[in-house]
């Protein structure tokens, strides 16, 4: 059976959905005002890894994860390069998208936008106000820590501590140092409201979000471990006064990635954009980096981290090369996996399952079998197993190119690889002089002899096939 460990319990408990057969899960998503970085790519990773495997135990899961696109650094952004804040939150929201699929990372079932939501925002507002949980002062609304005695239990926190050590702001308009915003005035960027033109609070956006596309009570809501306080925190406390009743029953929160013994963030500005890693180091590398550590322990980033995943992925990825695959699995594995997998989401021992199977492959043993399975539980993980390549002996390869040489008048002192390289160099400079018709002959004289190229804004690669 899956257990997990909660947050708010601060144990493993075992998985059991409120409802039977079904999972309602909510991550939260992006703020839209930046290139996505690889402490995005953990966190998505992470809960797609979930996503996938709920799937693969039979449940029938409602995934969605928001998009936060009425932000004070969204609205910064704008008004520094004179834009409306759509024209940000649309140029990033189309680069997180793209990220998120070159990293393979499945498409939630709901991914709603706050700005579609401010009517049930503000009806929350309403609420929370008429049951003596907010108040309003000069066109804010802040929410009463104090009047909910669960506040500080998410984030092992208790009230008097966090009282002890909170900012007293002088002319601060808030009844205690605690007190959140759910409604901001904002006379500029604002929406219309019963408390004038303003928008909301951040913590407030997910909390309506979650209850108009999954209910009032759900089985998960997962993030990163920086969101636990105060933004989910804040979120349990005025979705459950509001609500009347409990909020999620799991919490989950993946660990950091780390740079020099620091969190990976913008605001410290030592960040890694996906786009950037993905110029060395494909979907597979990075997805065996971050799954090879456990998702609560955070994750030291590397080059030497990455070139070891990076030749594991090629490992794991081309061992199933030229063999069949079909619908027959290994049994004795799968139960392995799911063993892995139930304690916690175990990844790294799913994975060395996964490459026991790469093992039994390579000396021949049930070849299809394993190599079915292999593809069966590594999608389970989010592998792409279309980037496989053929793995040739030097012999083969030769063998393969021995023709080229005549066809393209090279050295015949020159190795198999560098007369690929060459050719692959007389086909740039076709192309740099932009006579297409000779690139495309040699491309296709090229697959002729079973190597395929592939042009990135990298350059051209080959692969045998």
């Amino acid at each position: 059976m899956l257990k997990i460990y909660n947050t708010l319990s601060n144990k493993i408990e075992e998985f059991e959905p409120i409802e039977k057969n079904k999972v309602k899960m909510y991550v939260c998503g992006p703020t839209v005002y930046d290139n996505a970085h690889l402490g995005h790519a953990r966190c998505y990773i992470t809960w797609d890894v979930l996503y996938r495997y709920l799937k693969f135990l039979g449940y029938e899961v409602t995934y969605c994860r928001n998009v936060t696109d009425v932000d004070d650094k969204i609205l910064k952004k704008a008004d520094e390069q004179n834009v409306e804040p759509s024209v940000i939150t649309d140029k990033y929201y189309k680069s997180f998208i793209n990220s998120m699929n070159a990293l393979n990372v499945l498409k939630p079932d709901i991914e709603p936008r706050a700005t579609k939501t401010i009517g049930e925002m503000i009806a929350m507002v309403k609420k929370l106000e008429a049951n003596g949980f907010a108040y309003a002062v000069d066109g804010d609304v802040y929410f009463r820590v104090e009047k909910y005695n669960k506040y500080g239990e998410l984030s092992s926190q208790p009230i008097k501590d966090l009282l002890n050590g909170a900012r007293v702001e002088k002319n601060d308009k808030k009844e205690s140092p605690l007190d959140f915003a759910l409604w901001k005035k904002d006379e500029l960027h604002g929406y219309n409201s019963p408390w004038g033109k303003g928008r909301p609070g951040w913590h407030i956006e997910c909390s309506a979000m979650s209850k108009k596309h999954l209910g009032e009570t759900i089985d998960i809501h997962a993030g990163g471990a920086d969101l636990a306080f105060p933004h989910h925190e804040n979120e349990r406390a005025q979705s459950e006064c509001a609500n009347g009743c409990q909020f999620a029953k799991y919490w989950m929160h993946n660990g950091f990635v780390m740079i020099n013994k620091e969190k990976m963030s913008k605001s410290l500005n030592n960040f890694l954009t996906i786009d950037d890693v993905l110029k060395n180091y494909d979907t597979n590398a990075i997805r065996l980096f971050i799954l090879t550590n456990h998702y609560r322990m955070p994750v030291e980033f590397s080059d030497s981290g990455l070139t070891s995943a990076k030749n594991g992925a090629k490992r794991l990825i081309n061992s199933i090369a030229g063999i069949e695959i079909s619908d027959k699995y290994n049994d004795e594995a799968i139960v392995e996996f799911k063993n892995a997998m139930d304690d916690d989401l175990n990844t790294s021992k799913a994975l060395a399952v996964l490459f026991s199977l790469v093992d039994k492959i390579k000396k021949g043993i049930d070849k299809e079998l394993n190599a079915s399975t292999l593809v069966y539980l590594g999608s389970t993980l989010g592998f792409d197993f279309s980037l496989s390549e053929k793995e040739v002996s030097l012999e083969e390869l030769n063998e393969i190119v021995k023709p080229l040489y005549d066809e393209f008048n090279l050295d015949k002192t020159t190795s198999a690889k560098e007369a690929i390289e060459k050719i692959i160099e007389l086909r740039k400079q076709a192309r740099d002089n932009k006579d297409w018709q000779k690139s495309d002959e040699i491309r296709d004289k090229l697959l002729n002899y079973k190597i395929q190229l592939k042009d990135s804004k990298e350059g051209t690669t080959w692969q045998i096939l």
